[in-house]
């Protein structure tokens, strides 16, 4: 079963948003067993609302589209869709008692009747209820296929989604099962792995697809597949990652859908009793952040210094300014008085600090721009790099959060 996205806006067009609904839409079809064949972009514009509709029906039989159905003049959507589906609208009371108490409970301006158009809705339509906005989602079908039309408020959309389209085309179209699995690696480049897995992947069935996804200092592994068999897709796949799993043994850090290495790192933390803190420079506060975010990170993670400036590392981490005289401030020397001075401070059993030159322009250090040097300090010893991560700034910063997250899952492993 194929499946094509539109996306209506010209907000989406300037480069004034990103277009995170189409990532989550194609996500949601997928786990269904619906293949998107095209993400079409469009301006507000019923020329080009007909013309996508028009040549999407030609490739897929299932359009998703979002965009384009608030309650100003720009939004053009319903009236086109109604247009084009010779329909009409009509005066939805169910609709309409929804969007009144919506404004009564959440809303301080009084309602408008524009907000009261909303309950005009095409006649021939599937409603799909909004719990969470006034736009109500819409359903067609047309021969044979479905047109399905939902708000662009990214929260909207997905408990729309959710709670009506997915269970609504599962129940419309019969759909394979799509399974995939995705492994991630750190410290080689796809290359590199492609080459080593070569004779591995030649030998893959035809119908089960090796992707390759690199993305700055680590590789995910997707293996993918589609039949009507679930139990038996499930086998083979996994059959397949155990020959390919001693291939790759020391780069292999888990599976995207289990943890990620944040994840990991907590779990691991945490079962031992032991904690970690964090000195950064040219990362910026990024590795702290990374940390954070996952749920419970609390119980291993104590703390974060980001001392960029040179001064702020004698100042918050008692570097001793003679060591940055003799070494400069970007030397794995630094590096290592930063940890173990973020380590004292917080008391911890683990330290990651990280100073380098992210660019454009060398600044305070003599180190050419994307050298990065690293110390972390285990129970045991201290270990320090130094690494050179090109001359482009955000990359040199994301590849160093990346390496440092490598190494503290095999250091702490």
């Amino acid at each position: 079963m194929l499946a094509e996205i539109i996306s209506i806006g010209d907000e989406i067009l300037i480069g004034q948003i990103v277009n995170t609904n189409a990532v989550f839409m194609a996500k949601a079809l997928n786990k269904i067993g619906v293949e998107v064949v095209q993400i079409t972009t469009i301006s507000d514009r019923q020329s080009a609302i007909v013309k996508a509709l028009d040549e999407a029906q030609e490739r897929a039989q299932i359009i998703l589209m979002t965009g384009g159905l608030g309650p100003t003049k720009d939004d053009l959507t319903k009236h086109t869709l109604t247009a084009y589906f010779n329909d009409e609208l009509v005066l939805y009371p169910e609709v309409l008692e929804a969007i009144e108490e919506m404004f009564r409970k959440y809303v301080p301006t009084p309602i408008n009747d524009e907000n009261r158009k909303q309950a005009l809705l095409p006649a021939k339509a599937r409603i799909l209820p909004n719990r969470y906005g006034t736009a109500s989602g819409m359903w067609f079908e047309n021969n044979g296929g479905v047109v399905v039309s939902l708000p662009g408020v990214p929260f909207e959309m997905k408990a729309l989604v959710n709670d009506h389209v997915l269970p609504a085309l599962q129940a419309h179209f019969t759909l394979p099962y799509i399974y995939h699995r995705t492994l991630l690696t750190y410290g080689l480049g796809e290359s590199v792995i492609a080459e080593r897995i070569q004779a591995w992947e030649n030998n893959l069935p035809d119908d089960i697809k090796l992707a390759y996804l690199p993305n700055l200092g680590r590789v995910r592994l997707r293996l993918s597949g589609k039949g009507n068999d679930k139990a038996l897709l499930e086998q083979r796949i996994e059959a397949q990652i155990q020959q390919l799993l001693p291939l790759i043994d020391d780069i292999f850090a888990g599976y995207e859908d289990q943890s990620s290495l944040e994840e990991q790192l907590l779990h691991r933390f945490v079962a031992r009793g032991e904690t970690l803190a964090v000195a950064e420079s040219c990362t910026g506060g990024e590795i702290a952040a990374r940390l954070t975010k996952v749920p419970g990170a609390s119980g291993f993670f104590k703390g974060g210094v980001v001392a960029y400036h040179t001064q702020s590392k004698v100042d918050l981490l008692k570097v001793d300014p003679q060591l940055i005289e003799k070494h400069q401030v970007v030397s794995e020397e630094v590096a290592t008085a930063m940890a173990l001075g973020v380590q004292a401070q917080y008391n911890t059993s683990y330290a990651v600090a990280t100073t380098g030159n992210a660019g454009p322009k060398k600044g305070e250090a003599d180190a050419p721009v994307g050298t990065v040097c690293m110390a972390f300090v285990t129970p045991q010893e201290i270990i320090t790099h130094t690494f050179e991560f090109g001359n482009h700034r955000e990359r040199v910063i994301q590849k160093a959060v990346n390496k440092a997250f490598e190494i503290l899952n095999k250091i702490s492993g």
